[in-house]
């Protein structure tokens, strides 16, 4: 009996941290489902469909699965991250979703919020002028309270960039947190200006560290080992403390941050292809290309009439109370590899995301020809959002179940596929090759749905 007391409690426990690093995603599905529905005519309705529902409980094939990181297991590790507002848009959401798509429980919090309240973030970039641009990014929901904050629950702290940090280090609740995960000798991760809290906290003196260039002096002055930042992709790691200069760097920051955790990654000898196009969605490229590089893949961008080292604008699409998502401009995505010439049998699987760029992608004949390829081979292909349009337009769909963005059912249905509804919206499906998501809030099971097809873990 006692055993199965324990078993039972271990199975609650499980549920409660799924809930806490779920509730970002779940509060944006109460923001996104109700405009939908309210928009939408009763044949596209987003809402979900009784009978399929019921179809979906009865059966116990691949469509359905949830990844097996993002749901039934328990947590391996539990991250806390520190967030402002103007935190960069980039520096806050990539490490939080590839962290939950590896298995790590994380809680955002804000001094002065809770749960459920946003953030402001800001897209920062570097361009022809003598320092960054800023405009306006994504609104970040949290999904837990900073007041409610248990130190002793967590094994690691992330604290992004962007301007948040140069108020946060004037608050004193957050330096004097940011103090013991420091003197407990618990993982952080800092990037960017987050360095500027650790010089606050006085956590850095003999300790070798990067940031943002300008941070340096500060750095310096609380008596850091200040380590040049020769790129903008430099990390450092020092004991427990990981740095890094900027948001390119993630994939070594976060990986570095995974493996002060106790984690180990296995399976990532991949090469996966994302196929690009002016106008996608800023976080559907970004977050799911640094996390899998972060996993150790090669992992490659591609954009018809585009080459190596071009770059694609990027669309943040939000819902801010208007009856449709809003449009603001994001960061500039640059390429890593030519369309022309790109030999498809080279590489593990192919990532399509959603936004604007697929309307007219699908209408590019050699585009057509390499999602049949991929779709042919039955490689790994993973499309989330208005991504699916392009699957739609290749005739690939026919027989398979699939969701997406529930502006695009009318796509889907129309080119002989089973809609599954994304109630809520962060819900993603895998059908045999097919993984399919809705819209970004479902990145972690999107993306750790991808890696189980493709047999990449993280374990600690």
């Amino acid at each position: 009996m006692g055993s199965a007391r324990r078993d039972r409690q271990d199975r609650l426990d499980s549920d409660a941290e799924a809930s806490r690093s779920r509730r970002f995603c779940h509060v944006r599905a109460r923001q996104i489902y109700p405009v939908l529905h309210s928009v939408l005519p009763p044949s596209l309705s987003p809402l979900p469909d009784k009978a399929l529902l019921r179809q979906e409980q009865s059966d116990d094939s691949l469509y359905y699965r949830q990844s097996e990181t993002m749901a039934g297991s328990k947590p391996q590790r539990r991250v806390l991250l520190l967030c402002g507002d103007y935190m960069e848009d980039y520096e806050v959401m990539v490490p939080f979703q590839a962290l939950l798509a590896y298995g790590v429980s994380v809680d955002a919090v804000c001094p002065g919020k809770k749960a459920g309240d946003a953030c402001r973030t800001a897209v920062h970039q570097m361009g022809a002028h003598q320092t960054y641009s800023e405009s306006w990014g994504h609104n970040f929901t949290l999904n837990a309270t900073f007041a409610e904050i248990e130190f002793n629950a967590y094994d690691g702290l992330v604290i992004p960039g962007g301007r948040a940090p140069e108020y946060l280090a004037m608050d004193q609740s957050v330096v004097d947190l940011v103090s013991k995960f420091s003197h407990a000798g618990k993982p952080i991760a800092s990037i960017c200006h987050g360095q500027l809290i650790l010089a606050a906290a006085n956590v850095v003196k003999g300790r070798k560290c990067t940031a943002f260039a300008p941070v340096g002096p500060v750095l310096i002055a609380a008596g850091a080992h200040w380590v040049e930042p020769e790129n903008m992709s430099l990390c450092i790691t020092d004991g427990n403390l990981v740095t890094g200069v900027a948001y390119t760097g993630h994939p070594e920051f976060i990986q570095s941050f995974v493996k002060a955790l106790g984690g180990s990654i296995t399976g990532s000898e991949k090469r996966i292809l994302f196929l690009c196009g002016d106008y996608m969605e800023d976080y559907e490229v970004t977050v799911p290309f640094q996390s899998l590089q972060a996993l150790g893949c090669h992992v490659d961008a591609v954009c018809p009439k585009k080459k190596s080292g071009d770059t694609c604008p990027t669309a943040i699409h939000d819902f801010e109370g208007d009856q449709t998502y809003s449009e603001k401009p994001g960061h500039d995505f640059t390429l890593t590899a030519d369309f022309e010439g790109l030999d498809a049998s080279s590489y593990d699987a192919l990532v399509i995301p959603g936004g604007r760029a697929p309307e007219y992608l699908a209408l590019d004949g050699k585009v057509i020809a390499l999602v049949k390829d991929f779709m042919e081979a039955k490689k790994p292909v993973a499309s989330i959002c208005h991504g699916q349009q392009i699957l739609s337009a290749a005739g690939v769909l026919k027989g398979k179940k699939c969701t997406a963005y529930p502006a695009v059912k009318l796509n889907v249905v129309l080119a002989g596929a089973t809609w599954l509804e994304p109630d809520p919206i962060d819900r993603c499906f895998t059908d045999g090759n097919l993984v399919t998501g809705a819209a970004w809030p479902g990145h972690p099971e999107f993306i750790s749905q991808l890696m189980a097809l493709m047999g990449i873990k993280v374990t600690f």
